[in-house]
Protein backbone atom coordinates (compact mmCIF):
# COMPACT_ATOMS: atom_id res chain seq x y z
CA UNK A 1 0.00 0.00 0.00
CA UNK A 2 1.07 3.55 -0.68
CA UNK A 3 -0.42 6.51 1.13
CA UNK A 4 0.52 10.00 -0.01
CA UNK A 5 0.24 12.89 2.45
CA UNK A 6 0.26 16.12 0.50
CA UNK A 7 -0.76 19.73 0.87
CA UNK A 8 0.47 23.26 0.45
CA UNK A 9 3.76 23.92 2.25
CA UNK A 10 3.03 24.83 5.86
CA UNK A 11 -0.05 22.65 6.37
CA UNK A 12 1.78 20.34 8.78
CA UNK A 13 2.58 17.29 6.66
CA UNK A 14 6.04 16.50 8.01
CA UNK A 15 5.17 17.18 11.64
CA UNK A 16 2.06 14.97 11.48
CA UNK A 17 3.58 12.11 9.48
CA UNK A 18 6.40 11.83 12.02
CA UNK A 19 3.73 10.97 14.61
CA UNK A 20 1.78 8.41 12.56
CA UNK A 21 1.84 4.91 14.06
CA UNK A 22 2.01 2.57 11.05
CA UNK A 23 3.99 -0.27 9.53
CA UNK A 24 4.35 1.78 6.35
CA UNK A 25 7.83 3.19 5.72
CA UNK A 26 7.81 6.98 6.07
CA UNK A 27 9.45 8.72 3.11
CA UNK A 28 10.01 12.47 3.28
CA UNK A 29 10.10 12.96 -0.47
CA UNK A 30 11.70 16.40 -0.36
CA UNK A 31 14.67 14.85 1.50
CA UNK A 32 14.90 12.07 -1.10
CA UNK A 33 14.91 14.63 -3.92
CA UNK A 34 17.77 16.49 -2.24
CA UNK A 35 19.76 13.47 -0.99
CA UNK A 36 19.43 11.38 -4.17
CA UNK A 37 20.02 14.37 -6.46
CA UNK A 38 16.63 13.99 -8.16
CA UNK A 39 16.35 17.63 -9.19
CA UNK A 40 16.73 19.30 -12.56
CA UNK A 41 17.91 22.57 -11.04
CA UNK A 42 17.03 25.29 -8.60
CA UNK A 43 14.20 27.82 -8.73
CA UNK A 44 16.02 30.93 -7.51
CA UNK A 45 12.81 32.95 -7.10
CA UNK A 46 11.33 30.36 -4.75
CA UNK A 47 14.67 29.23 -3.30
CA UNK A 48 13.80 25.58 -3.87
CA UNK A 49 14.87 22.59 -5.92
CA UNK A 50 12.97 21.74 -9.09
CA UNK A 51 12.15 18.05 -8.80
CA UNK A 52 12.78 15.73 -11.71
CA UNK A 53 9.38 14.03 -11.50
CA UNK A 54 10.37 11.19 -13.82
CA UNK A 55 13.47 10.44 -11.72
CA UNK A 56 11.41 10.54 -8.52
CA UNK A 57 8.85 8.21 -10.09
CA UNK A 58 11.65 5.80 -11.04
CA UNK A 59 13.04 5.96 -7.48
CA UNK A 60 9.59 5.12 -6.07
CA UNK A 61 8.86 2.48 -8.73
CA UNK A 62 10.00 -0.66 -6.88
CA UNK A 63 9.05 0.48 -3.39
CA UNK A 64 5.82 -0.49 -1.65
CA UNK A 65 4.26 -0.03 1.77
CA UNK A 66 5.09 3.66 1.92
CA UNK A 67 3.74 6.72 3.68
CA UNK A 68 4.97 9.52 1.40
CA UNK A 69 5.16 13.08 2.72
CA UNK A 70 5.55 16.01 0.32
CA UNK A 71 3.66 18.78 -1.42
CA UNK A 72 4.42 16.68 -4.52
CA UNK A 73 3.30 13.30 -3.11
CA UNK A 74 -0.03 13.36 -4.97
CA UNK A 75 1.81 13.41 -8.31
CA UNK A 76 2.84 9.77 -7.89
CA UNK A 77 1.04 6.43 -7.66
CA UNK A 78 -0.79 5.99 -4.36
CA UNK A 79 -3.71 3.96 -3.08
CA UNK A 80 -4.92 6.79 -0.84
CA UNK A 81 -4.10 10.49 -0.88
CA UNK A 82 -4.44 12.62 2.24
CA UNK A 83 -4.58 16.35 1.49
CA UNK A 84 -3.85 18.47 4.54
CA UNK A 85 -5.56 21.85 4.38
CA UNK A 86 -5.03 25.03 6.39
CA UNK A 87 -6.81 28.37 6.31
CA UNK A 88 -4.70 30.70 4.15
CA UNK A 89 -4.30 33.35 6.88
CA UNK A 90 -2.94 30.73 9.28
CA UNK A 91 -0.81 29.28 6.50
CA UNK A 92 0.75 32.69 5.82
CA UNK A 93 1.48 33.09 9.52
CA UNK A 94 3.13 29.66 9.75
CA UNK A 95 5.28 30.21 6.67
CA UNK A 96 6.44 33.66 7.76
CA UNK A 97 7.14 32.32 11.24
CA UNK A 98 9.50 29.73 9.75
CA UNK A 99 11.30 32.42 7.75
CA UNK A 100 9.70 32.24 4.32
CA UNK A 101 9.60 35.54 2.38
CA UNK A 102 6.25 37.37 2.45
CA UNK A 103 5.74 36.91 -1.31
CA UNK A 104 6.22 33.13 -1.05
CA UNK A 105 3.83 32.96 1.92
CA UNK A 106 1.20 34.93 0.01
CA UNK A 107 1.63 32.77 -3.10
CA UNK A 108 1.14 29.60 -1.05
CA UNK A 109 -1.88 31.07 0.76
CA UNK A 110 -3.53 31.92 -2.56
CA UNK A 111 -2.79 28.43 -3.86
CA UNK A 112 -4.44 26.99 -0.75
CA UNK A 113 -7.52 29.18 -1.16
CA UNK A 114 -7.83 28.03 -4.78
CA UNK A 115 -7.62 24.31 -3.85
CA UNK A 116 -4.69 23.80 -6.23
CA UNK A 117 -3.23 20.66 -4.64
CA UNK A 118 -6.66 19.19 -3.89
CA UNK A 119 -7.69 19.64 -7.53
CA UNK A 120 -4.49 18.01 -8.76
CA UNK A 121 -4.95 15.09 -6.35
CA UNK A 122 -8.55 14.50 -7.42
CA UNK A 123 -7.65 14.79 -11.11
CA UNK A 124 -4.92 12.15 -10.80
CA UNK A 125 -6.43 9.78 -8.22
CA UNK A 126 -10.20 10.36 -8.31
CA UNK A 127 -12.49 11.52 -5.52
CA UNK A 128 -12.79 7.97 -4.18
CA UNK A 129 -9.10 7.99 -3.16
CA UNK A 130 -8.73 11.50 -1.71
CA UNK A 131 -9.15 12.41 1.95
CA UNK A 132 -9.13 16.06 3.06
CA UNK A 133 -8.13 16.98 6.60
CA UNK A 134 -8.50 20.55 7.85
CA UNK A 135 -5.36 21.10 9.91
CA UNK A 136 -6.03 24.77 10.70
CA UNK A 137 -6.92 24.37 14.36
CA UNK A 138 -5.77 20.79 14.97
CA UNK A 139 -2.66 19.69 16.82
CA UNK A 140 -0.19 17.39 15.05
CA UNK A 141 -1.24 14.39 17.16
CA UNK A 142 -4.89 14.74 16.06
CA UNK A 143 -3.86 15.04 12.44
CA UNK A 144 -1.65 11.94 12.78
CA UNK A 145 -4.64 10.00 14.20
CA UNK A 146 -6.77 11.03 11.22
CA UNK A 147 -4.03 9.90 8.83
CA UNK A 148 -3.95 6.56 10.69
CA UNK A 149 -7.73 6.27 10.19
CA UNK A 150 -7.20 6.78 6.45
CA UNK A 151 -4.46 4.12 6.38
CA UNK A 152 -6.65 1.70 8.33
CA UNK A 153 -9.67 2.29 6.07
CA UNK A 154 -11.70 3.78 8.92
CA UNK A 155 -12.32 7.13 7.23
CA UNK A 156 -14.44 7.81 4.15
CA UNK A 157 -13.00 9.76 1.20
CA UNK A 158 -13.77 13.44 1.59
CA UNK A 159 -12.52 15.48 -1.35
CA UNK A 160 -14.19 18.87 -1.57
CA UNK A 161 -15.28 19.18 2.07
CA UNK A 162 -12.94 22.06 3.00
CA UNK A 163 -13.26 25.52 1.47
CA UNK A 164 -11.23 28.66 2.03
CA UNK A 165 -12.68 30.64 -0.88
CA UNK A 166 -13.68 33.39 1.60
CA UNK A 167 -9.98 34.28 1.78
CA UNK A 168 -10.05 35.56 -1.78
Amino acid sequence: MRVAVTGTPGTGKTTATELVDTDLELVHLNDVIRDEDLATGRDEDRDSLVADLDAVDDWLDDRDDLLIDSHLAHRFDADRVVVLRCHPEELERRLEERGEPRAKAEENAESEALDVILAEAVERHGEESVYEIDATDSDPESIAREIERVIDGEREPSAGTVSFIDYL
